[in-house]
């Protein structure tokens, strides 16, 4: 079978290469591997990534060590903040930290946030820039889209970026961000917070270029039933959830559309679980969900501002807005509570009245798991004693605070006067160690962990006498913010 001369060898009949076309292949194997390392190495500046590095707008809009700048150029900007409300894409071009694009799509941002904006007479709106709205294939270093966020109702300007720090301490994929100063053709306008928008890029930088289907589910109307935003199974015919694959990220096929249906069902069943829900993810998520006492959320009344990720039938939560947060949620809300009391210690093991909990099963169906309900106790005993207790919390919020001073100092379309912001900042401070201090009580026992035990023992309680949670953001800082807006525009 096998036969040999100095010149040729066989293999199974057939002549071997001869020696000096080996040499001439090994010559081109070289040179193509030189070329492809000139090719990687030349990656970032592409705006390329590889599987060994990061993208190359990691290191750079997002590097929150500093406060970046962003200049909007618009000819018409006074007649854009007039049309806000109609959320439609016009052509601008920015210059980030100096660098200038040309044709970006831009647009105002928001639900009630944009509504009570416009309605109070502000013209502060969150917004979207978006590269390849107009030229295919734009991107700002392999980023299509990122949100500048006005901090509505957030005098502290951080309820958002301290929770996303919590959210990424717990291993939870989580949108980028960092401080920017906006001027609007070179005059300015005020502190934002660049976000990271979840779609292609945020998919690939957390879960690999093999990614799943991500969706941000959502409702048309309040009065609607929104099931589907609940995560609640109603059926196997994709029309019961428009308000999931009606927000689909990204192209979704039938059979995307039934895997997702079929893991809410398992969902549904209360059983199996762990064939339908990244446990380990969904349970460190809700951790923090939680902690920030955020009812604008997936807890509470409108169910909303998540995303939902989905690979291989396996469904996790992701984290969304969080501008109400630390019980500062009211919208919608007929008789919000508003007593720091009842907030910063409100139950982690009953974190919604019942009606919303028993449609919740994300939630609720987990917590009926013996297993699950030890694991959601241990990630909150690792998350206290290691982000709060060990005073990383505070460090995190004293740097944060003296990068921004200044910025904030001078923002012309600020919410509120400079002090304001200053008590805010600290008032936040104050609330999360009360509620950590609560939590550590409820995890022990010193303290009613659920609604009903609260109610039976209305004492044990920790005390938060001096605090107003007002203090962090409300809508008397709106009426006062009317006249500094309109000078900004003008």
């Amino acid at each position: 079978m096998w036969s040999w001369s100095p010149t040729t060898a066989t293999i199974w009949g057939e002549p071997m290469i001869r020696s000096k076309h080996i040499d001439l292949l090994c010559l081109a194997g070289v040179i193509l591997m030189v070329l492809l390392t000139v090719f990687l190495l030349s990656g970032e500046a592409l705006g390329l990534w590889t599987a060994v590095s990061e993208p190359a707008y990691v290191n750079r809009l997002f590097d929150a060590d500093r406060v970046h700048s962003i200049d909007i150029r618009m000819e018409d900007w006074e007649g854009f903040v007039e049309n806000a409300g109609a959320e439609e894409y016009v052509p601008c071009s920015v210059v980030i930290d100096g660098e200038a694009f040309r044709q970006v799509g831009i647009r105002a941002k928001g639900n009630n946030s944009l509504r009570l904006t416009e309605e109070y007479g502000l013209s502060r709106y969150s917004l979207k820039l978006e590269f390849d709205h107009y030229l295919e294939g734009a991107s700002y270093h392999g980023l299509d889209k990122f949100s500048l966020d006005a901090s509505f109702q957030d005098n502290s300007y951080m309820k958002t970026f301290l929770t996303y720090d919590m959210f990424r301490f717990m291993g939870i994929p989580t949108p980028l961000c960092s401080y920017v100063f906006v001027t609007v053709n070179g005059e300015p306008w005020g502190l934002f917070l660049a976000i990271e928008e979840p779609e292609e890029s945020f998919a690939w930088r957390n879960f690999g270029p093999d990614y799943g289907e991500l969706y941000k589910p959502d409702y048309r109307s309040l009065n609607d039933e929104n099931a589907d935003v609940a995560l609640r199974y109603t059926g196997d015919d994709p029309a019961l959830y428009d308000n999931i694959f009606r927000n689909a990220k990204f192209k979704t096929s039938e059979a995307d559309r039934q895997r997702l249906i079929e893991a809410l069902r398992i969902l549904d069943s209360g059983e199996n679980l762990e064939t339908a829900v990244d446990m380990e993810q969904v349970l460190r998520y809700f951790t923090v969900q939680v902690f920030v006492m955020n009812w604008d959320s997936y807890l509470g009344p409108t169910g909303h501002n998540y995303f939902l990720y989905e690979k291989d039938g396996i469904l996790s939560i992701l984290p969304w807005d969080y501008n109400l947060a630390y019980g500062t949620y009211a919208l919608g809300m007929t008789d919000p509570i508003r007593d720091p009391s009842v907030l910063i210690n409100y139950p982690i093991y009953t974190p919604a009245e019942g009606k919303v909990m028993l449609e919740r099963p994300l939630y609720h169906h987990l917590m009926q798991v013996d297993e699950y309900f030890d694991r959601y106790r241990r990630y909150f005993d690792f998350f206290l004693a290691e982000y709060f207790e060990s005073g990383r919390f505070e460090t995190t919020l004293r740097q944060t605070s003296r990068l921004i001073a200044p910025y904030v100092e001078e923002d012309p379309t600020a919410f509120c006067s400079y002090a304001d912001h200053l008590l805010a900042v600290e008032t936040l401070l104050t609330v999360c160690l009360l509620r950590a201090q609560s939590v550590r009580g409820q995890l022990d026992g010193s303290l009613p962990a659920t609604l009903s035990a609260q109610a039976q023992y209305p004492e044990l309680k920790v005390d938060t006498s001096g605090i107003r949670l007002e203090d962090l953001g409300d809508f008397d800082d709106l009426e006062n913010a009317g006249a500094a807006n309109a000078g900004a525009t003008q």
